[in-house]
């Protein structure tokens, strides 16, 4: 299943490069130099290794 990075929500799990994140929070940009708005998503590794993202609002992810 896909959702777009401003559908997601704390407590969601995606799957990147066949490795599971946790969500742990989002923060949604307003509109910016380049004309997009983008979503700041931290999560954890299995390991407990926090990962931070920055994806445009409309970048698709496959969730658990």
């Amino acid at each position: 299943m896909r959702k777009k990075a401003e559908e997601l929500k704390k407590g969601d799990t995606i799957i990147i490069g066949n490795e599971e994140l946790l969500i742990d929070s989002i923060e949604i940009s307003d509109i910016s130099k380049q004309g997009i708005k983008k979503c700041r998503i931290e999560s954890k590794r299995v390991n407990g290794e926090r990962i931070v993202l920055v994806r445009p609002v409309d970048y698709p992810f496959n969730i658990k």
